[in-house]
């Protein structure tokens, strides 16, 4: 009679236990995604959207999404890395270089003819900032860092096969170190984030911009240009942009651990090198759509490749310079980030 009352007494507890203890199991929590890409973009469809899917489908559905593309949740895209900071949003995706030098040491990825291609650029840029700049992003926690493929200039009505072709042309540029490089090649740089350019290409405001092949569909670059300038494939890219990926810290703190796991497990190294994948990849969208409009694809010549190359050295040693003047050592940084991009070359990473 005692064991069968205890029995009792102990089914009883667990049960009025069990829904609380369900409760925790099964909690889902919601997380608010944000970013400036719109939601037709490749960058969206193939990389973010994917993503979210995964990390939905990993956590048994106990992790959902909001999405907001096209900066759907208020604000401009500078703003993103603040507003992941401070809970507006749950995760943003966003480039750094859209806040001149907030973030100077992780710059050195966005230097001219430094990026080989992207994916082991991605991951030499994550290792880049775990080892050389940890404190970069030090207010978010930071779930991936990336590069996207070879820069391409593009052109309404000129175009780019030298260094003198870009002189006085209204050329955006995407980040600080693309700035100094256009203006070294005599243009007259105008920083814009991606979604202004399509109406500053077409109030002549630009007559030009330096961006990849897959974001040109996004914005209808081949629709408002007509050429388009690219460098060999045997030399480095002309440029690259950095982006971050990076999740409200408090957020994260909250989660359950195995939530938490979901998430480390979709961050890091090999999701940065991912990312830089399937934007590569994603290059060859745009081109066809620029080949399929009927526009001229250019391919600058060895000799004048040497020439933009001799042209723009000087900005990476005035980067370097100027990270020196901020109390790091620039040089060294500067060295660490080229020795990581051939280490991850060279493996074929």
């Amino acid at each position: 009679m005692i064991q069968r009352r205890t029995l009792l007494k102990t089914g009883t507890a667990m049960a009025l236990g069990a829904p609380a203890f369900l409760s925790h199991a099964q909690q889902v929590v919601t997380l608010k995604f944000h970013t400036f890409m719109a939601p037709t973009s490749n960058v969206w469809t193939l990389m973010l959207k994917p993503w979210m899917e995964k990390v939905e489908k990993d956590s048994n559905g106990r992790i959902k999404f909001e999405v907001y593309p096209a900066m759907q949740l208020g604000g401009t895209p500078p703003q993103l890395y603040d507003q992941a900071r401070d809970g507006v949003a749950d995760i943003i995706w966003t480039l750094p270089g859209y806040s001149a030098g907030r973030f100077p040491r992780g710059e050195v990825f966005e230097m001219p003819f430094m990026m080989t291609e992207a994916k082991a650029t991605s991951r030499a840029y994550w290792e880049y900032i775990q080892t050389n700049a940890p404190d970069e992003f030090k207010d978010t926690k930071v779930l991936a860092l990336h590069v996207h493929g070879r820069g391409v200039f593009h052109t309404a009505d000129k175009q780019i096969r030298s260094p003198a072709d870009l002189k006085g042309m209204k050329v955006r540029a995407p980040s600080r170190p693309v700035t100094s490089m256009l203006a070294s090649l005599g243009a007259t740089p105008v920083p814009l984030p991606l979604p202004a350019t399509p109406d500053a290409l077409s109030k002549g405001v630009i007559t030009g911009l330096a961006m990849p092949w897959d974001v040109v569909p996004s914005v209808k670059v081949h629709e408002l240009t007509k050429f388009h300038s690219e460098f060999p494939a045997t030399s480095p890219a002309l440029y690259t942009g950095t982006f971050v990926m990076a999740m409200n810290r408090a957020k994260y703190d909250s989660l359950p651990p195995d939530l938490k796991q979901v998430i480390d497990a979709n961050s890091g190294i090999e999701t940065s090198a991912l990312f830089g994948k399937i934007t590569q990849d994603s290059d060859a969208i745009g081109l066809k759509a620029a080949k399929d409009r009927g526009n001229t694809i250019i391919t600058i010549g060895a000799a004048e490749t040497q020439e933009f190359i001799k042209q723009s050295s000087h900005v990476e040693e005035a980067w370097a310079a100027d990270m020196t003047k901020r109390g790091y050592d620039g040089p060294r940084l500067l060295a660490s980030a080229k020795s990581l991009i051939a280490k991850h070359s060279k493996s074929g990473a």
